[in-house]
């Protein structure tokens, strides 16, 4: 390979999710450098190449989770978005990114913390404060697309249990996909989801009882596919 090859710089961004609170949530960083110095961003960064011919993106993509918020790679889901390559996106030089989309179970969020490469992470809501922020870079067009993933692929791929505890009771899972599709669902309706997902084997009653406001609730476990 020779250098009449222009070649453009690699990173990977990720768009972070929890639910909190019946809320939809999204972790950001804040930027300790310029560009965009003092800014919330998407967690991320550039993509090693120098080391045995490169990094793997998905690799790359769980340690610049783990290096800007603490969060351990195998205790969160991740998964390829979307790859945005516009010329102007980054003011130093011509820089591709690819996106991936992270699920993160509330229990976890005690874990986040502000590691190597940001000056803070905090978890933001996704209705109430993000569009207040002001993202840098293109980071705003690269949540948009994740919202629009998870919002599509929640009605026919399980992804909506990598957002409740282990074992979770009927009204916690439909607060997901409340959460998630920013709407409220009909309490029997979804009932009848949820027992479509309990014939189907995609969910088992678990062991125990959850206690609630009014009596003690059944919980359940997400069964995985080849377990």
């Amino acid at each position: 390979m020779t250098d009449e090859y222009p070649r453009p710089a690699l990173t990977v961004d990720l768009v972070v999710f929890t639910i909190l609170d019946s809320d939809l949530k999204l972790l950001l960083v804040r930027r300790k450098l310029e560009p965009f110095r003092g800014s919330w961003a998407l967690p991320g960064g550039f993509v090693r190449v120098e080391e045995q011919g490169g990094e793997d993106l998905e690799d790359a993509a769980h340690r610049e989770l783990e290096e800007e918020t603490g969060l351990p790679r195998d205790r969160v889901y991740l998964e390829q978005l979307y790859t945005f390559g516009r010329p102007d996106r980054d003011p130093r030089t011509r820089v591709v990114t690819v996106a991936y989309y992270a699920l993160v179970r509330p229990e976890l969020i005690p874990l986040t913390r502000a590691a190597t490469d940001a000056a803070d992470a905090r978890w933001f809501s996704v209705a109430k404060e993000v569009p207040e922020l002001g993202l840098a870079f293109d980071h705003e067009q690269i949540l948009n697309c994740g919202l629009e993933r998870i919002r599509g692929k929640i009605d026919y791929a399980p992804i909506g249990f990598e957002l409740v505890p282990e074992t979770f009771t009927v009204s916690e899972l439909r607060g997901v996909y409340e959460a998630i599709k920013g709407t409220a669902y009909d309490p029997a309706n979804f009932r009848r989801r949820f027992r479509r997902m309990l014939t189907d084997g995609v969910i088992v009653q678990a062991p125990g009882k959850r206690a609630t406001g009014r009596r003690p609730a059944t919980v359940y476990r997400f069964v995985q596919r080849g377990s």
